[in-house]
């Protein structure tokens, strides 16, 4: 059974060559089966499936990271590296959009300050 944290240490191509020697384990085994092979073999082919998904994903993972760190500090993102958040949310105005005032607007707020009342008890 392969580690996921061993796994993480290792470089693309250990990856691809450790994904390559089980997926070859995984068509001798499934030939086993065929031929009606012993119950240890039959057992062990859901072990190696099972490996062969964690190389999988942290082959991803690093793909992923990669890409994440290639689009830090760009104006654009790809789709699944932005937040999902909702649909609403999505579209809503950026903070700065919605404190964007109009040229009427800022004149009002100069010329027509908001008045400050001293309150009697």
């Amino acid at each position: 059974m392969v580690k996921a944290k061993e796994l993480r240490n290792k470089s693309k191509g250990e990856l691809n060559k450790e994904l390559d020697t089980l997926r070859s384990e995984l068509a001798q085994l499934r030939i086993a089966q065929v031929t009606g092979g012993t119950p240890a073999k039959l057992a062990k082919i859901k072990e190696i499936r099972k490996s062969i998904a964690r190389v999988l994903t942290v082959y991803n993972q690093n793909l992923k990271d990669a890409v994440r760190k290639d689009f830090t500090n760009k104006k654009y993102k790809p789709l699944d590296l932005r937040p999902k958040l909702t649909r609403a949310y999505r579209r809503r105005l950026t903070p700065k959009q919605a404190a964007a005032k109009t040229l009427r607007e800022r004149k009002r707020i100069a010329h027509f300050p908001l008045r400050k009342f001293a309150i009697k008890n």
